[in-house]
């Protein structure tokens, strides 16, 4: 699924239940995390009908590596030749399935929201997912001379080097999973943390979000669920009221 103009000129693309983005300026397009596998078919068709080709993207930037974020990144790089930006430090980048986390999955299997998530997901390729072993590399602060002139803010505790994008001129902030809409373990909607069994240290999470409570950005949009519009601050104090409810 398409979302044309999420914000200006950044579009949502929605593959079994995970979000990535492709922001246009100047005619080039930069694309932030990469779903699934099968992903690959929603970008040819998203560029398609926003009027670019492959040719048109000018890099793939990672807010982080866990394996729904990194679907289709080894295949752009080899095929495309493209630059993949990633967190310094995120080293599931390179084990995307090989992640640190504070509960087993087990538990969760008795969720349907997270048995049909799961098996979505298997459709789209997800269980393929294989990390990269060179990408680029971004910290805190930096502003990236790519489409949109994203500024790289650390928010660790989903995963190790997780990083959250700011588009400054377009008043959006890409959270990747530093907070999310739903929970794709419950289906529990947000502004929420994405729940232990994929979070590496949940206390480190809700700090990072503290972070973000300053921001100016107008809307938030997460790795899952819908874009959230509205204070930056307002979603982070939704986050820390949904953790001290769990």
């Amino acid at each position: 699924m398409l979302e044309r103009n999420a914000v200006e000129q950044v579009h949502r693309v929605e593959d079994a239940r995970v979000n990535w983005y492709l922001v246009e300026e100047a005619g080039r397009v930069l694309v932030v995390d990469t779903g699934h596998p099968g992903s690959w078919r929603s970008l040819r068709r998203s560029l398609q009908t926003l009027g670019y080709g492959f040719a048109d993207i000018e890099a793939i930037v990672l807010t982080h590596g866990h394996f729904d974020h990194m679907g289709f990144a080894r295949r752009a790089q080899s095929e495309l030749g493209l630059d993949v930006w990633a967190p310094a430090g995120d080293s599931a980048v390179q084990h995307p399935w090989r992640y640190s986390h504070e509960d087993s999955r087990l538990p969760y299997l008795r969720h349907p929201y997270f048995v049909r998530t799961l098996a979505e997901m298997t459709a789209f390729g997800a269980l393929g997912v294989r990390g990269l072993a060179q990408t680029r590399t971004f910290r805190d602060g930096d502003r990236l001379d790519l489409p949109g002139h994203p500024k790289a803010i650390a928010t660790p505790g989903h995963s190790e080097g997780h990083c959250s994008l700011v588009f400054e001129d377009r008043g959006a902030l890409l959270a990747g999973d530093a907070f999310v809409m739903v929970d794709p373990y419950t289906g529990r909607p947000g502004p929420c943390l994405v729940a232990g069994a994929a979070t590496a240290d949940s206390r480190q999470a809700l700090s990072s979000v503290e972070l973000l409570a300053g921001l100016s950005a107008t809307t938030a949009l997460t790795g899952h669920g819908a874009p959230w519009r509205g204070a930056i601050g307002e979603a982070a104090t939704r986050v820390r009221e949904a953790a001290a409810a769990r």
